[in-house]
């Protein structure tokens, strides 16, 4: 990996870049609040679970129909369409926004202008895996490694939401993040193996939860 590129995907995945990750669950404090989620177990399993069925089948897939030239319009409207639950889609939404913001001056190029450029005029919505995969391939990031970076980074800004809403300890939140290594690693391999066909087909059990959350007489989060 060139020295170039590594340091600028470091920085898009690092947990300081202020896209707001850190007011969203994407749906386990739902879990929290009926009790399923309440330890490291529980969350290691839920999150296991989110990578293996929702990030592989909708923002991973995403990632690489764009990597392999589908039209960011077309994935974008698509990628609409799918995330069912209003609170997740606004939050892919919100964090895209942001990314897009960020990336525009952080990490200029003429493709994520177009993609700016498609959200202003209202052709576009701008999600947050899309926002990531323009910027990632601008810079001349391999699509397996733009992979792997956005799904653990996804994964650490669950985990250390969890470390404050269950709460975790800050040692148990880094056991979490070992064990998900091979989540993220068997979500790669899956990516690669579906097709279009597969294109948001995410667990129900996990839209339902992410859908009760709006609802949820208490919450940390805005999703």
């Amino acid at each position: 990996m060139s020295a170039t590129y590594q340091l600028a995907l470091q920085q898009l995945t690092d947990s300081a870049l202020p896209t707001g990750a850190f007011a969203h669950s994407l749906g386990f404090e739902s879990y929290i609040e009926r009790g399923l989620v309440g330890d490291e177990v529980t969350f290691g399993t839920w999150l296991s679970a989110f990578v293996g069925q929702q990030l592989v089948y909708s923002d991973g897939l995403a990632l690489r129909f764009l990597y392999e030239g589908v039209d960011v319009g077309l994935l974008d409207s698509v990628l609409t369409g799918q995330l069912l639950a209003r609170e997740v889609r606004e939050a892919s939404l919100k964090m895209g926004g942001r990314l897009l913001e960020i990336g525009g001056e952080v990490f200029p190029s003429g493709e994520l202008e177009a993609y700016r450029g498609l959200v202003r005029q209202g052709g576009a919505m701008g999600h947050q895996p899309l926002a990531f995969g323009v910027i990632a391939r601008s810079l001349g990031v391999p699509f397996e490694a733009a992979l792997s970076a956005y799904l653990f980074a996804t994964v650490t800004s669950l985990t250390q939401n969890a470390v404050r809403a269950i709460p975790l300890g800050q040692n148990a939140g880094q056991r979490v993040l070992r064990q998900a290594h091979d989540a993220v690693a068997a979500a790669s391999r899956d990516v690669a193996q579906l097709c279009w066909d597969d294109f948001g087909a995410v667990s129900p059990g996990l839209e339902i939860s992410q859908m009760r959350h709006e609802r949820q007489r208490a919450r940390m989060f805005m999703s």
